[in-house]
């Protein structure tokens, strides 16, 4: 979108959120980049001009408002919406996959080589991968300024800088600001004395709809995983460098959210990872627009708008968990979930109670007996392919996972058929056009609005949906009793 100037100074001179995000827009005259949405006086026409990305900003000179903090803006829906080498590396770079394992691992997860990766970022978004990095670093190390009281050399390491000098550096060119100017400026309310554990708000673009979301999470939560307390949401994280707990909860304008980290560095990847669990990152004016063109639709759409996508922090534990949900009841599924918890979950300790473990993870599940699964037999074959494959590399179901690939490779697998590996894309890999005809729950929605209800008819039918298909599944899903419908009290 930053190619077409026009829109862009339409969008600014309005302060229009809706494309926070999308495009940054730079001042020749002071030197600043801004949101679209910045509340000072714009610009003239003439002294902007716009950049795809903040790094792209930050590379060409500008320093980051002070006002309406352009580096904290919802992340552009593009890299959820696509499939293709640049969506895939974004998502992997929001994972802090380039802080881990540098350009060349980035390069190898893709199966690009880093010439192609650094020309394909930098046409498209201005920015190679380690400007991206870089970008991503400044904005980490400023929550942990602002929200923490750790000492600026834990910050700078755990914000992923090599040393303190850089850290310096970095801070002062994108934020125009010395670290303990910036930890001076913070709202005290924002700082905490618990070790160890950041509050901040994850922003989003309006609308959002909590109901289905939070209530599907709640709903489907695995004891000693997951929990919903108190119009919270909280459930525990394997990460890179350690393990956390998250506690998430809607409020006006933003997601409420609380991270207790056993390493800072982690900071990252667990807000990257939270983000994607509630769709974040989502267009609600694009998907619902397109949604409300059909009239059997358009009812759902009005009555609550902005629904999102309910997905995971874990790839490899949502399709686990996808496997053990055929053909059984939410309760049954989670019961069968919190058994392989008990049993393979790696201890956690939690300061408020309630979560005890981490999710097995693939390793750990490809080591158990089948036969102490209490589950059909052709059940426990599906389950124990899977983790073996996952365990061996030979199946990758991440960030970086090519969708149309993926799903052909789960449906080779015994007792995958496209519920599962549709479940699967909608909710683990992400994509926004998976589609469930052959769900209980659409065929019945499906029905009750006058639709096609057999699954070929209403795929025919949905094409007019796409590429939205998942988000009109939840609308489809919303028109149940269900308590996956439901906000919990």
């Amino acid at each position: 979108m930053h190619t077409d100037t026009e829109r862009c100074v339409r969008a600014v001179q309005s302060k229009d959120a809706r494309f926070d995000g999308w495009f940054y827009t730079a001042v020749l005259t002071t030197g600043i980049y801004c949101r679209p949405s910045c509340p000072a006086v714009p610009p003239k026409p003439d002294h902007m001009v716009f950049h795809p990305s903040a790094a792209a900003c930050q590379q060409a000179g500008f320093r980051a408002c002070k006002r309406c903090r352009p580096d904290t803006s919802p992340g552009s829906p593009e890299w959820n919406v696509r499939a293709d080498l640049v969506a895939r590396a974004m998502r992997l770079v929001a994972d802090g996959v380039v802080d881990r394992e540098g350009v060349t691992g980035l390069a190898v997860r893709l199966g690009y080589s880093t010439r192609q990766i650094e020309r394909q970022l930098l046409a498209e978004l201005g920015a190679g991968p380690l400007a991206l990095a870089r970008a991503q670093r400044a904005q980490t190390a400023r929550l942990l300024v602002e929200t923490t009281g750790l000492p600026m050399a834990d910050v700078a390491f755990a914000a992923g800088f090599s040393s303190l000098r850089t850290f310096n550096d970095t801070v002062r060119e994108v934020f125009a600001l010395s670290p303990s100017e910036l930890r001076a400026r913070a709202p005290r309310h924002g700082t905490t004395a618990t070790p160890g554990v950041i509050t901040l708000r994850l922003p989003f673009r309006a609308p959002l709809h909590p109901d289905n979301l939070f209530g599907h999470l709640a709903a489907t939560a695995v004891p000693g995983v997951e929990e919903w307390r108190d119009g919270v949401y909280r459930r525990t994280l394997r990460l890179p460098y350690g393990h956390g707990i998250v506690a998430l909860a809607p409020r006006p304008g933003h997601i409420a959210c609380r991270l207790a980290l056993s390493d800072p560095r982690d900071l990252t990847v667990a807000i990257s990872r939270c983000r994607r669990l509630l769709d974040l990152d989502a267009d609600p004016v694009a998907v619902d627009g397109q949604l409300r063109a059909d009239p059997a639709l358009a009812p759902l759409v009005d009555k609550a708008p902005g629904r999102r996508v309910p997905r995971t922090v874990d790839e490899a534990e949502f399709a686990v968990r996808a496997v053990l949900g055929q053909q059984v009841s939410t309760a049954a599924a989670r019961t069968h979930a919190a058994r392989l918890v008990t049993a393979h979950g790696t201890p956690v300790d939690d300061p408020e109670g309630g979560l005890t473990h981490l999710f097995p993870t693939p390793e750990h599940l490809a080591a158990l007996d089948p036969e102490a699964l209490a589950m059909p037999r052709t059940r426990r074959t599906t389950l124990t392919t899977l983790v073996r494959r996952l365990a061996d590399g030979d199946l990758r179901i991440g960030a970086d996972s090519d969708w149309p690939k993926t799903r052909t490779a789960l449906l080779a697998l015994p007792g995958f058929g496209p519920w599962t590996a549709d479940v699967i894309a909608m909710r683990a890999l992400g994509d926004p056009d998976a589609f469930l005809p052959t769900d209980l729950g659409v065929r019945r929605a499906a029905q009750a609005l006058g639709l096609p209800s057999t699954p070929s008819a209403l795929t025919t039918r949905a094409a007019a949906w796409r590429p939205w298909r998942a988000y009109a599944v939840q609308y489809l899903w919303a028109t149940d009793s269900h308590p996956i419908n439901v906000l919990p009290a």
